[in-house]
């Protein structure tokens, strides 16, 4: 039998892949390095030769979901159409992973991977701050917003939604984030200077 060799990148995608498939229907927790490798029919060197473990293959497809998220949204900034509100009810949309990963993120907001999820968070947020940044430019040039800061200004806000609203930093009751829920569209509607009223979105998509 002629053995097949593929090259490096080729090969780590089809594990990255398989990997992600098994934690999506099988779950993290009962998935084993060894079921990736019967999944693709690989060699135990093989899979251990790009990820040294299971936590390391994970770190691998949480990656892969957020680039793919980060370029649906810079498509959005790219060849979105509508005024800046809602290119960024737009951009919410294109970044929103957890519909199609429950699992995974549930597993994330397990207090023991609380470093691992707050890395993801914070990378999430340095690298698509400058993608609400050049929609809340178009604001102010639409006249829908007034801000001197646009990165800045998406940066405080990112952060603030992002982690605020994460029940896998804080332990927050029902009640405390719909407090919070309700809250945030005046908030953000006060800090760039926006009509009342513009960013109730965000409340109506969190219920």
């Amino acid at each position: 039998m002629v053995r097949t060799v593929k090259d490096p990148e080729t090969r780590k995608a089809e594990i990255i892949l398989a990997a992600r498939r098994l934690f999506q229907t099988r779950d993290y927790e009962k998935t084993t390095m060894q079921d990736v490798m019967d999944e693709l029919g690989i060699a135990k060197g093989t899979i251990y030769y790009y990820f040294k473990s299971k936590e390391e293959l994970l770190d691998a497809v949480i990656d892969q979901m957020s680039n793919e998220a980060y370029d649906k949204m810079e498509q959005v900034v790219k060849h979105g159409k509508g005024n800046a509100l809602e290119l960024i009810q737009q951009l919410i949309a294109a970044g929103n992973i957890s519909d199609e990963n429950p699992e995974l993120l549930d597993h994330l907001h397990n207090p023991s991977n609380s470093g691992m999820h707050t890395t993801m968070l914070a990378t999430a947020i340095k690298q698509t701050a400058p993608l609400y940044a050049q929609v809340i430019r178009q604001g102010v040039e639409e006249g829908l917003f007034n801000v001197d800061n646009p990165l800045e200004t998406a940066e405080f806000l990112l952060t603030a939604v992002q982690f605020l609203l994460d029940t896998g930093i804080y332990q927050w009751t029902q009640d405390d984030l719909m407090r919070r829920s309700i809250a945030f569209p005046g908030v953000i509607e006060t800090l760039v200077q926006a009509k009342p009223g513009s960013f109730q979105f965000l409340f109506q998509q969190g219920n």
